[in-house]
């Protein structure tokens, strides 16, 4: 089977793993070739995401590199045991570029999740109307059929909640994201009405950072934090206009636990929050 020319976030962050556990081991990339029977560049490919693994495979190697984490190698086994075609968004391979399912993908398999938000509303929790307002002010424009495709993707990921066991989610919101007129008042009025409804879901919880706070948070592009299955392969996705990024180094994700500590501190109480959300979506 050839190389793939597009792994997914997660195919690569499989590849990543597997070769931090070689590299802390002291083992080279040959050395890992030879233990496997296959030539070098194949686990070169193996190590970018590139090339699928067996589960055999990946516990071979553990046993190589001196890696007695079950959990963590337990995990891996089911990254490398997962398939395109198998989720809801696979459906939109093709239709839209690979980060927006790499978002979908990232939320379907996090136990946790945190976002940050300081000019727009949490994806996962925009409303139509809202989403569609976003994607029709991109620049250059879209054509409508990427446009809807685009909102319809985003209506969806709400899905992560159905199953069998939810993350939890905490959003937090600057208050500047709450009185953007974006669409404008009858379409802002919805979204706030709707955060509102999300607000008192389970294992939701939304934090407002009032414009009377006088903490400076460091974020200015939508954050989201996931925490995985084990430490090890929690996961930063950066949002931007002009494509996203992941992040997993360690320095990384300790830089953005702390921003969010810092901002959960600067923000109001759950109760507090909703009622901010209220007064905003009485006053549009």
């Amino acid at each position: 089977m050839p190389p793939r020319d597009n792994p997914t976030a997660r195919q690569a962050r499989l590849g990543a793993e597997l070769r931090k556990l070689r590299e802390r081991a002291g083992r080279t990339a040959r050395e890992a070739a030879g233990l496997l029977s296959i030539d070098q560049a194949k686990i070169s490919h193996i190590e970018a995401g590139r090339v699928g693994v067996s589960e055999e495979r990946i516990r071979r190697l553990a046993t190589f590199y001196s890696c007695d984490d079950e959990p963590l190698i337990a995990a891996l086994c089911g990254i490398a045991a997962e398939h395109r075609g198998q989720h809801w968004f696979d459906e939109y391979r093709g239709i839209l570029t690979p980060g927006f399912l790499d978002v979908a993908e990232l939320e379907l398999h996090a136990t946790a999740l945190r976002s940050m938000q300081s000019v727009t509303f949490p994806g996962i929790f925009q409303t139509e109307n809202y989403a569609r307002a976003l994607f029709e002010g991109v620049v250059p424009k879209l054509p409508p059929d990427e446009v809807d495709a685009r909102v319809e993707y985003r209506r969806r990921r709400i899905c992560v909640f159905e199953r069998d066991t939810p993350p939890r989610f905490e959003a937090i919101i600057h208050e500047a994201a709450l009185r953007m007129r974006f669409g404008g008042r009858k379409v802002v009025r919805e979204q706030l009405e709707h955060l509102v409804d999300v607000s008192h879901m389970p294992l939701v919880t939304v934090r407002v950072i009032p414009f009377t706070s006088e903490d400076f948070i460091e974020v200015t592009q939508p954050v989201l934090y996931a925490h995985g299955i084990v430490p090890q392969l929690d996961t930063v996705q950066i949002d931007a206009a002009f494509g996203g990024r992941f992040l997993d180094a360690e320095a990384d994700l300790q830089k953005y636990r702390a921003l969010f500590d810092i901002a959960e501190r600067a923000s109001l109480d759950p109760e507090e929050s909703r009622q901010l959300i209220h007064h905003i979506a009485r006053e549009m």
